[in-house]
């Protein structure tokens, strides 16, 4: 578990928090940032002790993207740098976006490029207030990754993404929620608490619930109505087998039967 370095690993109970920790240069994403994300993803995706994920920037930004110097330090070699670049932070975005628990993110600054990537990523993404998103990419001449031409479409339709994306269009916290580019945006001293407060509504399912339900809104825009309903009859019947599963259901049924017979008991 990394205590230092460029990417912070840290445990809080069944909560894992990671935070990029590059604040000099706005967290942007470097070969060694990359790795590591990729590997805490992994980790995180195995350690059955992990219910939650909370993904968030240290200093001011929350990530400004990849690390533009590094490109041009790599001069003719950029090709080469970018593709083992995106290698190892597409494996880290596709294991944080695929594992069976929660991820929050906590956009505690401007996000831009792969960064804004990252921000949108979570299952609930809150946004300070001073927060503002930029895709970047074609300001200096790239094209964009990190999923981000798959997560934008989905989350503000294809036209809004595509003025989004191709005019660099850069957005305001609140006007990223309006959108749903982010759950809500929300004051920057109230961050820390709302992401308590989310992680403690979270806690009251258990993880192979929240797990399917997540896989199965994933999935819901490339199947079928008929494929998705399949999934949620084995995904429902799957998870009544566990013993988690059957011990909430009779916790349920028995407060509330001992809460009709209090009603009877007091008419």
């Amino acid at each position: 578990m990394n205590s230092s370095g460029t990417l912070l690993f840290e445990r809080e109970g069944s909560i894992a928090k990671l935070t990029l920790n590059r604040p000099d240069v706005g967290n942007a994403i470097d070969l060694s940032l990359a790795k590591r994300l990729m590997k805490a993803a992994i980790d995180c995706d195995e350690d059955d002790s992990i219910g939650c994920v909370v993904l968030t920037g240290a200093g001011r930004f929350f990530c400004t993207g990849g690390d533009v110097g590094g490109f041009v330090s790599a001069g003719d070699t950029v090709p080469s740098l970018l593709k083992e670049l995106t290698a190892y932070l597409h494996m880290a975005i596709a294991r944080l976006a695929r594992m069976q628990k929660p991820l929050i993110t906590a956009i505690n600054g401007p996000a831009a490029g792969a960064g804004l990537s990252l921000a949108v990523l979570g299952d609930i993404a809150l946004s300070a207030r001073s927060a503002h998103f930029t895709p970047a990419y074609t300001g200096i001449g790239l094209s964009p990754d990190g999923g981000s031409t798959w997560l934008l479409p989905r989350l503000v339709g294809l036209r809004r993404a595509q003025e989004i994306v191709l005019t660099n269009k850069r957005l305001g916290a609140e006007d990223a929620a309006t959108l749903g580019l982010v759950t809500r945006a929300v004051d920057d001293e109230l961050l820390a608490d709302e992401v308590r407060a989310i992680v403690a509504q979270l806690g009251r399912s258990t993880t192979a619930a929240i797990g399917r339900t997540r896989n199965l809104l994933l999935s819901s825009l490339e199947t079928s109505f008929e494929t998705q309903m399949e999934d949620e009859a084995r995904a429902i019947a799957e998870l009544s087998r566990t013993s988690q599963t059957r011990d909430r259901i009779q916790a349920f049924v028995s407060k509330r039967n001992a809460s009709t017979s209090h009603r009877e008991s007091t008419v």
